[in-house]
């Protein structure tokens, strides 16, 4: 149930703390610490959406297992005793390939699959009425800003079956629709983004609910990490300030995108954010210690919150006072400084207090400051904030927690196996005329898409006497390094036209290219690059990496890989159009049908040992034993030294690697004072993206 203040649960009002922690995105041995650290963070509530490309990979056959065991993830939250909040989707965006789509999906209708997820809560008594921890569950996710501004009054009807579908599932919670401005009663809208204090429901008699606080941004490849000031906080005082009732951090757990899930805009295998909670688990400090203490300071003005709405006044120029009071006499007060450079003094109630530059101080009981947003602060862990105990808490300087990488003894013995190059004429190639689309063809069984085609060179051709080599042109939605040659398309450049010299010999030359995107269809079409290397003289092999989409009108229809024109000029006939001739299409590696990355399939190939790691080598698979460190700290890997790959330990996919591709950014001074964007405080300028690769615990 709800009112136009609070989600009520039990009858009683709730002013609720929530963050993100996707269940896919982490391993089970690590749910029940993350799920501790985020109530021993202040947390109420844990928020996750529902992966179904994770749950249904083909038609009809679904898993729940591992890392999909989403009953169990609910589970211990709910023996932890804190709530849930399941955001079904179906789709749900998350950076997450084709936004959670199977690529099988294209016209299959969704409701299927959701009343698949609610009949399995309901069967395990999950939802709040039957005493489980479900509080409140989401149907599609930003409907409105993605498909229905874009295509106006034909998008209308289906948000309004959407929400009529789920609500008829009789689930007994309150259904959300974030960013979903037309949201049916009694279906509740709610707010996205870095700032939604302003935001206010559709209805007066709804609450006021943010369900992505955003505490930073994903990184990408070749890009700077984002970072949000721990003193940013002031964005969810404000949104308390201004009448909120609920707010969920996004994320507050990190994750790992492990395998292939990570999406489009070349977002790296970690799910940063900045979280309060790390990749590995660990806490990110200051930011966790100064929410959790913005957390006890709300909780302790919660009775007050949830019996008014607020009384504002002004103490200055750029300053206010919000004051929430009960017939019962319980108040609590929100002092705001505006100003953006200068700290100021403030009366109320006959009593100053100190407000620094873009502040906001909360006194739980209208006299006492316990918080302010701007302090970053300590607090003696024999101390806590409890109800009608207040105490002024002692400034100290920011301090970050440093993770500190510890090299296992001894180096990795290495062994080595070079990927074959195919040929047209393999018995397990497809063959048509033209260039096919990537996504139609893998369907997502691979990240690999060989395109081969023969070019016949008639003996007399001039550029064989003068030694000119001919040059080839192609235009692929592509991005990546090279080995041999690169050619680097921006982050805003949907294709790239490639043009390269190649050895071609008189007779039947071999063209192989090699697409591989990063993730499946991400919110625009994004930058380009393609490299070549000469295998020999009658075989030139192209290594292309296709940029994909997660959200946006019709992703479906959107396309990667090499599209073409492929032109090859520089001969006798001046241009030759090689975009419609014949073209060979083999999926995936060698490697990966012998399941090299599996122990018994290891060893179905010969590997050469006891090499040195070669730099700018041709598609190469490396493997390498080690014992496990003793004790629970998280493991990672420093893949500093390679290029682009992915990586298993012990036959599952930890993820895409990339280390080549160098943050570029502007990484300068960062002042919280002044309004957070995605390209505000960013770091590690210079460097890798990413550099270690996390394997999490288990």
């Amino acid at each position: 149930m709800y009112d136009d203040r609070a989600i009520v649960i039990n009858g009683k009002r709730r002013i609720l703390i929530s963050g993100s922690v996707h269940y896919p995105r982490s391993t089970p041995e690590m749910w029940p610490d993350l799920i501790q650290k985020a109530k021993d963070g202040g947390l109420d509530v844990i928020e996750t959406y529902v992966f179904w490309n994770g749950h249904e990979p083909s038609p009809g056959k679904f898993n729940f297992e591992g890392r999909y065991d989403v009953v169990k993830f609910i589970k211990l939250v709910q023996q932890a005793g804190l709530y849930l909040n399941l955001r079904i989707g179906p789709y749900i965006c998350a950076e997450w390939n084709f936004g959670g789509f199977p690529v099988w999906l294209k016209y299959v209708a969704m409701q299927g699959f959701v009343e698949k997820i609610v009949n399995m809560m309901k069967s395990e008594n999950l939802f709040e009425p039957q005493g489980g921890p479900i509080i409140m569950a989401q149907i599609e996710n930003e409907y409105g800003p993605v498909i229905e501004w874009e295509i106006g009054a034909p998008g209308k009807p289906y948000a309004k079956w959407t929400a009529e579908m789920a609500v008829s599932l009789d689930t007994g919670v309150p259904w959300i629709m974030c960013k979903q401005e037309d949201a049916p009663d009694p279906v509740i809208d709610t707010c996205n983004g870095f700032y939604c204090e302003n935001f206010k429901p559709n209805k007066p008699y709804k609450p006021k609910m943010w369900t992505e606080v955003w505490t930073a941004w994903y990184t990408k490849f070749g890009g700077p990490v984002p970072r949000r000031p721990a003193e940013d906080t002031i964005a969810v005082a404000r949104f308390i300030q201004n009448n909120g009732s609920f707010f969920n951090y996004y994320m507050y757990h990190r994750g790992t995108n492990f395998g292939r899930t990570t999406a489009g805009r070349f977002i790296v295998t970690s799910y940063d954010y900045d979280a309060p909670l790390d990749e590995y688990g660990l806490l990110n400090e200051p930011k966790y210690g100064h929410l959790r203490d913005l957390h006890k300071a709300i909780k302790l003005s919660e009775p007050a919150l949830v019996s008014s709405y607020a009384k504002v006044t002004w103490l200055g120029k750029n300053q206010e006072a919000h004051v929430y009071s009960s017939k019962s006499g319980v108040c609590a007060a929100f002092l705001s400084n505006y100003d953006p450079t200068f700290s100021v003094k403030v009366t109320f109630q006959n009593m100053q207090y100190d407000l620094p530059p873009r502040s906001i101080s909360i006194l739980p009981d209208c006299r006492t400051a316990v918080y302010n947003t701007a302090r970053v602060m300590k607090q003696d862990p024999s101390l806590n904030l409890q109800k009608n105990h207040f105490l002024v808490l002692q400034q100290i300087s920011s301090q970050s927690s440093q993770m500190k990488m510890t090299p296992i003894g001894g180096g990795l013995s290495w062994e080595s196996y070079t990927e074959e190059t195919p040929s047209a004429d393999d018995s397990d190639t497809l063959s048509t005329s033209g260039l096919w689309e990537q996504i139609n063809v893998t369907r997502d069984s691979s990240d690999y898409l060989w395109y081969m085609t023969d070019v016949s060179i008639a003996s007399d051709e001039g550029f064989l006497k003068n030694e000119k080599e001919p040059l080839l042109t192609a235009i692929c939605y592509v991005c990546w390094s090279c080995l041999a040659r690169a050619v680097y398309g921006g982050l805003e450049n949907p294709k790239l036209t490639y043009s390269g010299n190649v050895k071609l010999r008189a007779g039947i030359n071999k063209i192989s290219m090699l697409s591989v995107p990063v993730g499946l269809p991400v919110s625009f079409l994004h930058p380009v690059s393609l490299f070549s290397r000469i295998s020999n003289c009658n075989s030139t092999s192209y290594v292309i990496l296709s940029p994909i989409q997660n959200v946006g009108l019709h992703f479906e229809t959107w396309n990667a890989g090499v599209l073409g024109p492929i032109r090859l000029s520089g001969l006798n006939e001046g241009t030759r159009d090689l975009t419609k001739q014949r073209w060979a299409y083999k999926v995936g590696m060698k490697g990966e049908m012998l399941s090299l990355h599996t122990l018994s399939g290891s060893s179905s190939v010969k590997w050469v040992k006891d090499l040195l790691l070669a730099q700018k080598q041709r598609l190469t698979w490396y493997k390498a034993t080690f014992d496990a460190p003793e004790g629970n700290d998280p493991l990672a890997l420093d893949m500093e030294s390679m290029g682009k790959g992915q990586i298993w330990i012990n036959g599952e996919g930890v993820g895409r690697h990339w280390p080549g591709y160098i943050a570029r950014g502007d990484c300068g001074e960062c002042n919280y004072a002044g309004l957070y964007s995605e390209t505000k405080c960013q770091t590690n300028c210079e460097q890798p993206s990413q550099r270690c690769m996390s394997r999490d615990h288990g």
